[in-house]
């Protein structure tokens, strides 16, 4: 009998161990869990990151446009346009603070609610001259020169998510490089916002 006892109690010892070593391998597979699902997250927010650029070019007309060279789409919650750091409503507006009062006519193209897809890209603003023909490249042009010249006065805020609702406010346009900023949540319209 008094041999029984020692082989009792290396059984409990051996138990101990084993619930030890068990509660290790345990967590162990929990943090590996958790370690793929946030690197999952990570590759998905990576598929569907939109990257919204703005510019101007004067070549083979002067224009605006907006382009996503992101890998996923781009879903455009607000637009601000500035004159002279000074927000306007429409390009007609923004063409009177250019050009001054008149009839100014142009192409234009819609930006607020937009869904850019994964690498479209699409002129937003084209001014136009009185036959209604885009602003071709002519120096002789007074019209082209005013406007080439006045292009840089006109930027742009836009706010806008990705599929999983992250957000980015894009700052754009003049004569600064743009910079894309990440926001918690895009703006709700307001009066400043840009009405097509």
């Amino acid at each position: 009998m008094l041999g029984a006892v020692p082989e009792k109690k290396e059984t409990r010892t051996a138990s101990r161990y084993e619930a030890v070593i068990a509660t290790l391998i345990g967590l162990l597979a929990v943090c590996v869990s958790a370690y793929t699902a946030y690197m999952q997250r990570q590759q998905v927010r990576a598929a569907v990151w939109p990257i919204l650029q703005f510019d101007s070019g004067n070549a083979p007309d002067i224009h605006f446009t907006l382009a996503n060279k992101g890998v996923g789409p781009a879903i455009i919650r607000n637009v601000i346009v500035k004159v002279d750091d000074q927000p306007v409503r429409n390009w007609k507006e923004a063409l009177e603070k250019i050009l001054g009062p008149g009839e100014h006519l142009c192409s234009e193209s819609d930006m607020s609610g937009y869904v850019f897809a994964a690498g479209e890209s699409m002129t937003v603003f084209t001014p136009r001259d009185a036959n209604n023909n885009p602003l071709t490249f002519d120096k002789s042009n007074p019209f082209w020169v005013q406007m080439n010249k006045e292009r840089f006065r006109v930027t742009v805020e836009i706010c806008y998510c990705s599929t999983l609702g992250e957000c980015w406010t894009l700052r754009a346009g003049g004569l600064t490089p743009g910079t894309t900023t990440k926001t918690r949540r895009c703006p709700t319209r307001s009066p400043s916002s840009f009405q097509q």
